[in-house]
């Protein structure tokens, strides 16, 4: 199983920038692609970015341009560097992760606890 934590999230002021982390921790075979979704009260789960084990990223569109993902394998972590903040990105900021299991190889994701992000003057 894989375990993650999230770190990094906060109050900050419109136009703002934070800094999220991902730490991945557990006995699995490999970390596959990993990515950071959020949501917002009232509103679904949404993707915000991925990226893959190469490094190969996708971004939402109304993030596009302002946040960048990015991955250390050695460290089995994932950050993502938000700049120019909205108070729409405001919401509660999940790692998810794709991994493959040791011994089975089977696979499977996992979901870190959340971390807030406020935008607000």
């Amino acid at each position: 199983q894989v375990q993650l934590v999230e770190s990094g999230g906060g109050l900050v002021q419109p136009g703002g920038s934070l800094r999220l982390s991902c730490a991945a921790s557990g006995r699995f075979f490999s970390l596959n692609t990993m990515g950071w979704y959020r949501q917002a009260p009232g509103k679904q789960r949404e993707l915000v970015a991925a990226i893959t084990k190469g490094g190969i990223t996708n971004y939402a569109d109304s993030v596009k341009g302002r946040f960048t993902i990015s991955r250390d394998n050695a460290k089995r972590m994932i950050y993502l560097e938000m700049n120019s903040l909205k108070p729409e990105d405001s919401a509660v900021y999940y790692c998810n992760a794709d991994f493959t299991a040791s011994g089975s190889l089977s696979r499977s994701d996992s979901w870190g606890q959340g971390t807030q992000v406020t935008v607000s003057a």
